[in-house]
């Protein structure tokens, strides 16, 4: 393996996880007018599109995702027989046994692609989704074990690289374990199975230059063995060290532009299609239900405390007050047990 077969890999994990992020981002139920119920076709766009065209995007999406896995998977299987037979050549045990282990892990990315192939291109040969989910599922947790596994020497730099290779494998792993647990989270697992695969193919290119270029680590060099057989070695302590500090500086930084990447995509996206806002779910109140009562008084006085000792409320004498006419020094007529004074 060298810096064209890391470049070809990178690529492909590029292309494959921008697909499939793109799959996810044109789904029907990620538009504005599905996603928001109070919405109507007229309103969130001047042509409501028919449903066959709805569907159709997602599929060919879906489709591509497959025929560019499939032939990436085919590129993998050819590299490790031409890596198994100069092993042999080699006498390299250790490069024959990884090669063995790269072709099945190519294998069953291979298998899954076929079979969405066929799903997608020949209908008298449906397969559920949930199978073609575990045979990926399975792909990953092979693939999370090669990286996991590859010791070829223990002070190797490149374990440094392959340890941080399973942080994306890991992603992709979780979002098919979501997408076959919850099918109503499909859209959120493949965005997250795309951004993993973008990760991957980042990452495979700065190993690509990490490993076979001038751009490696100084103090340290390239032994191979085969061509599938390699070891990235280090003079002292210092400069092993520093080669690893090196590899997780270059991870942050690919994840950093990953982040920006995707905040980049997500507000183009949100400007041209719309996105779900809960602002948009406000309607401004009616008249009548606005309307309040202006007559209406409100006091602080409680109901108690305007009823005296022998139940006349102060109200009554005010009310009898405005309709005697009596002023602020007229006379007040008060009834005590049924007996009027006047005074």
């Amino acid at each position: 393996m060298g810096f064209f077969t890391f470049t070809v890999a990178g690529g492909g994990f590029i292309l494959i996880g921008a697909v499939e992020s793109l799959t996810a981002s044109n789904s029907p139920s990620t538009s504005l007018a599905a996603t928001d119920p109070t919405l109507t076709p007229d309103s969130s766009s001047p042509v409501a599109p028919s449903k066959p065209k709805i569907g159709h995007a997602p599929m060919s999406s879906a489709s591509l995702s497959f025929f560019i896995a499939s032939v990436l998977s085919s590129l993998f299987i050819l590299d490790s027989l031409i890596s198994f037979f100069a092993a042999l050549n080699s006498h390299d045990g250790v490069g024959f046994a990884l090669q063995l282990q790269s072709c099945a892990v190519s294998a069953l990315f291979l298998l899954y692609s076929v079979l969405g192939l066929s799903t997608y291109w020949a209908k008298s040969f449906p397969l559920p989704s949930k199978l073609l989910n575990s045979i990926l599922l399975f792909a990953f947790a092979e693939e999370f074990l090669l990286f996991y596994l590859q010791r070829k020497d223990a002070s190797g730099i490149e374990n440094r690289y392959f340890d941080l290779m399973l942080v994306p494998i890991t992603a992709c792993t979780f979002s098919t374990i979501l997408e076959l647990k919850s099918p109503k989270a499909k859209i959120f697992a493949r965005l997250g199975r795309g951004v993993g695969l973008i990760l991957q193919g980042t990452w495979f290119l700065q190993m690509g230059v990490s490993f076979f270029t001038d751009f490696v680590a100084h103090g340290c060099s390239l032994h191979e063995k085969s061509r599938g057989n390699y070891t990235i070695r280090c003079k002292g302590h210092p400069e092993y060290h520093r080669a690893r500090a090196i590899a997780t500086l270059q991870f942050n930084c690919h994840l950093a532009l990953l982040v920006a990447l995707t905040a980049g995509a997500y507000s183009i996206y949100a400007q041209r299609h719309g996105i779900r806002r809960e602002d948009l779910r406000y309607r401004p109140l009616g008249e009548d239900v606005r309307d309040f009562g202006g007559n209406a008084q409100f006091t602080l006085v409680s109901d108690e405390d305007d009823v005296d000792s022998d139940g006349i409320r102060e109200e009554e004498s005010v009310g009898k007050n405005k309709d005697g006419g009596a002023g602020a020094g007229g006379a007040v007529e008060m009834s005590v047990n049924g007996h009027g004074s006047h005074h």
